[in-house]
Order: structure tokens, then C-alpha cells, then sequence
């Protein structure tokens, strides 16, 4: 006689690496180096302190359950803020950078590993999280609170692969490295300032499939513009981290302009459908918004 499906509420974090191809294209030997390295000193001791369990590590990502999603939540914080100043030796678009997302949902268990919308939803939270970012669930927010001192922006509600209704998201507020403080901004934006060169940012470019999982490829096509325009010597690129602090916000170029310093701002979008893709991209002059 078989043995009846067990299952169980439980809170699901789902983390995944940030442009792991272009890692491993690059440096295959060191990248899964530095990531096993980065597990053993950051990512595991905050698990088992939080009381979470590993289910199961992919080469790009890892899935953890808890017991308590306040747990979850704080895990994943903490995580991140000691992802931010990990590698202060290795330039910036070469980093490992998660991005994660947390659910509380019913999970079907079969021996040690957990299945289920619970886990589908955390992985769909994970994919609309930003670099460096924890992506949580409208359920997961009411059970937190004020329980954490962790600001959460509402970013509305976002259909989900397979799943008949949309999943309200919030995003973590959380203060990452000295990269995204304002003493490091205006750092940046002053050396934009006293440099001779044409400076420029390059924006996160919009998702307009209506695919999360499209996110990934969107962010590659930034990451990758930003990676070739830094090797022109003439040009001044500010680094990704600082501009990706601008994904998912409506913000006018002429902000970005003045907060990162920079003369130029290229910004765009990106749509998928079925095996075509539409990329649009504008150059703007940061100074008075016209297009060049």
C-alpha cells in the first residue's frame, strides 16, 4: 500500500547567482572556487544559525526551507549584506551577486527534498529580485511585520508561471555595502565629475515580455553592455551595482544624471515572443533629457 503524500506549511528560500554563465565562461575553475568558498564562510553559518536546512544546492542556486519566515527573511538579509563586501578585491561586474526570494507556502514532501507551488512561487520571487536583492511575497510580508527592523517596497502584484493568480511582491529595502550608501555615490559621482572622459550609465533594461523569467535575459543584455563600453579607455562606465540600484524605480534621467554624476544615460527595453526578440535602447543626454 502506498504510503499517503505528506505535506507541510513551510517557509521556502530560494536563491540563485546573478549571471552565473558569464562567470563560468569566464573564469570556469575560479568561479566555482569562489562560490563553494563563499557557501562554506557566508551562506552556511547563517542558514544553520537561523535554523534553516539545505534541500538541495544547484551549481547556480540552492534551495533552504525554515521552520519560521521570520527566520527566512533575516537569513536572507544577512546573506546579502555579507554578499555585498565579500570580494572587495575582485572588480565589480566579475563579483558573485544572489539574488533571492522567500515564500511561505504548502510543499509536498518526499524524503529530503520538498516540491510544490510553495517552491514554484519562491523560485519565480527569486527570478524578480534584484541583483543583490530579496524578493518576498505578499504572504511572507504580513507574517513579518514589524518583527524585523526591514523596510519592504510594494512592487504590486505579478503573474506567475503556472500559478491562476498573480503573487503580490515586495522587495527588501536593505543597506548592502558602502557601494550603495550616499558617501560612495557621491564618491562616484565626483570622479565622474573631475574626469575629462565622456561618462555614461547604463540603465537596467525593462522586461516588456511579461515573463519573470525573462528578467535574467534583460539583465544579461545590461550586464553585457556595461561590460563592453567599460573596456573603450575613453569612456567613463559607471560600474552595475550602482546603476542597478535604479531597477524597478520610475525615476527621470536627469535624476540619475545628477545622483551618479554622469553626462549620458542609455536606457531600454527588451521583448521576447516565441523565438523572436525586439531590444530597444536610447541614448539620453542627462543634462536636459533630449535624445541623442
Amino acid at each position: 500500500m502506498a504510503s499517503p503524500t505528506q505535506r507541510r506549511l513551510t517557509a521556502i528560500l530560494s536563491a540563485d547567482v546573478v549571471g552565473y554563465s558569464r562567470l563560468m565562461e569566464r573564469d570556469e575553475a575560479g568561479t566555482l572556487t569562489r562560490l563553494k568558498t563563499l557557501r562554506q564562510q557566508l551562506v552556511d553559518p547563517r542558514v544553520d544559525a537561523h535554523g534553516g536546512r539545505i534541500v538541495k544546492l544547484m551549481g547556480d542556486g540552492a534551495l533552504v526551507e525554515f521552520g519560521s519566515v521570520v527566520d527566512a527573511v533575516q537569513c536572507a538579509a544577512e546573506i546579502q549584506r555579507a554578499m555585498a563586501s565579500a570580494e572587495p578585491q575582485v572588480a565589480e561586474d566579475r563579483r558573485v551577486q544572489f539574488r533571492i526570494g522567500v515564500n511561505l507556502g504548502d510543499v509536498i514532501v518526499d524524503g529530503e527534498d520538498i516540491y510544490g507551488d510553495g517552491v514554484n512561487v519562491a523560485a519565480r520571487l527569486q527570478a524578480l529580485a534584484r541583483p543583490g536583492g530579496v524578493a518576498v511575497s505578499g504572504t511572507v510580508r504580513e507574517h513579518v511585520g514589524s518583527k524585523l527592523s526591514i523596510d519592504f517596497e510594494d512592487f504590486g502584484e505579478h503573474s506567475v508561471k503556472n500559478m491562476e493568480r498573480p503573487v503580490r511582491v515586495y522587495m527588501a529595502r536593505l543597506d548592502l555595502s558602502p557601494s550603495d550608501t550616499p558617501t560612495r555615490a557621491a564618491e562616484t559621482k565626483i570622479t565622474a565629475i573631475r574626469t575629462e572622459k565622456p561618462s555614461i550609465a547604463v540603465l537596467p533594461f525593462n522586461n516588456m515580455s511579461g515573463d519573470p523569467e525573462q528578467e535574467y535575459f534583460s539583465d544579461g543584455i545590461t550586464e553585457d553592455i556595461i561590460t563592453d563600453l567599460s573596456k573603450i579607455s575613453g569612456l567613463f562606465v559607471i560600474a552595475r551595482n550602482s546603476v542597478f540600484t535604479f531597477k524597478g524605480r520610475a525615476v527621470k534621467v536627469q535624476q540619475v544624471s545628477e545622483e551618479l554624476g554622469v553626462k549620458y544615460v542609455l536606457e531600454g527595453s527588451v521583448r521576447k515572443a516565441g523565438s523572436r526578440v525586439r531590444i530597444t535602447a536610447q541614448l539620453i543626454n542627462g543634462q536636459d533629457g533630449g535624445h541623442v
